[in-house]
């Protein structure tokens, strides 16, 4: 089946380009002029990948990535802002929320039907299937699936790849281009802030106290470094 993608986008020239580049790529593509009546659909048929405006009528894209970060069945699902609000901060705030991409408008159509491929391939690629146990932290790769303290904790691809990456190499100090290369792969697009943001966003699931991290740890100078706690 050809993946499914939801395009929240109110400017109509702007939908229909974005959705004729996407269906010359091979993409079946559902627009949506504003925001209230995504998330509905989305249950009745869960999309392969969300493209957001921030500023559409209804629930705006913050306010509707925000919500599918918090319904599990939504949560994996990739989200891709597409926007006009290009800032550093707008796009630091866009990742913070669970975006996996955040294209400032004007954008070459080429380049997003790229960015769109390179996020599913992303996320398509295999994991390895062994769960392992760390502390209070249970991952299941097979199932995409991360338990703290006993309760199951909702996370998106790009997340749980982040984590899954760092438990399989414990104890080795990792600089974010390193991180990039390994979990992100298709790094023309990615920065290495946006690794930070990754960061403090696993740490807010996995650490008691996030401010105080026992499991992932920042080596000053260097980068990051997931420890087993003794």
């Amino acid at each position: 089946m050809k993946p499914n993608i939801f395009l929240v986008e109110d400017d109509p020239d702007i939908s229909r380009l974005v959705r004729h580049h996407l269906e010359g790529a091979g993409f079946v593509v559902k627009v949506f002029a504003a925001g209230n009546t995504v998330i509905p659909e989305s249950e009745r048929q869960r999309p392969s990948l969300y493209i957001l405006d921030i500023m559409v009528p209804g629930k705006d894209g913050l306010e509707l990535c925000r919500q599918i970060r918090q319904i599990p069945v939504l949560a994996p699902t990739p989200v891709i802002f597409l926007t006009a609000k290009s800032g550093e901060a707008d796009r630091i705030l866009g990742l913070e929320l669970g975006a996996d991409d955040y294209i400032p408008k004007p954008f070459s159509p080429r380049e997003l039907v790229a960015r769109v491929k390179a996020v599913l391939r992303r996320f398509e690629r295999p994991l390895s299937q062994s769960p392992i146990k760390i502390g209070e932290i249970e991952i299941d790769p097979g199932a995409m699936t991360l338990n703290v303290r006993g309760s199951q904790v909702t996370t998106t691809a790009t997340e749980f790849r982040l984590l899954d990456y760092f438990t399989r190499h414990i104890g080795r100090v990792f600089t974010r281009d390193q991180l990039l290369d390994s979990v992100w792969r298709d790094t023309a697009y990615v920065t290495p802030r946006s690794v930070d943001v990754y960061v403090r966003r696993i740490r807010e699931k996995i650490e008691p106290d996030p401010e105080n991290p026992r499991y992932l740890k920042t080596v000053r100078g260097a980068g990051y470094r997931f420890e087993a706690p003794k």
